[in-house]
């Protein structure tokens, strides 16, 4: 009995079962707690879904319901969602290269980059080294395209059955997607992926309440920091690894 032929399609499919599990289910119900939320602050129901197409960021889309329901203006809300979704700057600057061909596009680059998520970040780093790289792109966008309409759906959701939705449990929705991280990378092997999430919970909540509005982004940027030299081999094991490459 042979192995299946590892091929475009094969991989595609193996992209959209992965985002059929569990993914697709905490995206749905946690979107649905943001779609609760933006139906309150009087956003209407394609607004609410272009906010999960392009956003595609909890803690953004969350912050942009926030200030508008508080009359903030368009600059702020801007601003605040850039800074909330900073983050996927180094998340796409760190995967990207693992998929890029010979033959790449700055463009389809973009539009990949769009799509990124913390959900398809921490997933393709498990899968990418069992694909070839030539192959991972179509990994990656059946995966996250399949978790993107979870969120179409969980924000529709949301949005229609907000009269029957208490605001706590909406807020506990959202606060599945961090469980659910918590967990992705807690049965990680990486010792800086470990490290990071350890800093980060204990730094997350103290930086809270000293600076709510920049927390998160702080806490990104001091834990990650602080993991990646806190676990980084010695120079003469990062230089054999090169040579071994």
């Amino acid at each position: 009995m042979t192995d299946d032929p590892v091929n475009a399609r094969s991989v595609a499919v193996r992209g959209l079962a992965d985002g059929l599990g569990l993914p697709w289910i905490i995206v749905m119900t946690s979107m649905m707690g943001f779609g609760s939320l933006a139906a309150d602050a009087g956003l209407s129901l394609w607004a609410a879904l272009a906010s999960t197409a392009g956003i595609w960021g909890l803690p953004g889309q969350v912050a942009m319901v926030e200030l508008y329901a508080a009359g903030a203006n368009l600059f702020a809300i801007a601003l605040a969602v850039s800074f909330a979704n900073a983050r996927f700057m180094p998340m796409a600057m760190s995967l990207l290269p693992l998929m890029r061909g010979a033959n790449a596009k700055r463009g389809k680059e973009y539009l990949l980059s769009q799509l990124m998520s913390v959900n398809s970040w921490a997933v393709c780093h498990e899968a990418f080294p069992s694909i070839p790289r030539e192959l991972r792109a179509c990994y990656f966008t059946a995966f996250t395209v399949t978790i993107l309409v979870a969120g179409l759906v969980g924000t529709a959701l949301g949005f229609l059955a907000v009269a029957v939705l208490p605001r706590a449990v909406t807020l506990g929705l959202i606060f599945l997607v961090p469980c659910y991280y918590a967990l992705l990378f807690a049965g990680t092997r990486a010792r800086h992926n470990v490290a990071a999430l350890l800093l980060g919970a204990v730094m997350g909540p103290a930086l809270f309440t000293l600076a709510p509005e920049w927390s998160l982004l702080l806490t990104g940027l001091i834990a990650g920091s602080a993991a990646f030299f806190l676990t980084a081999p010695p120079e003469h094991e990062a230089s054999e690894a090169r040579l071994d490459e």
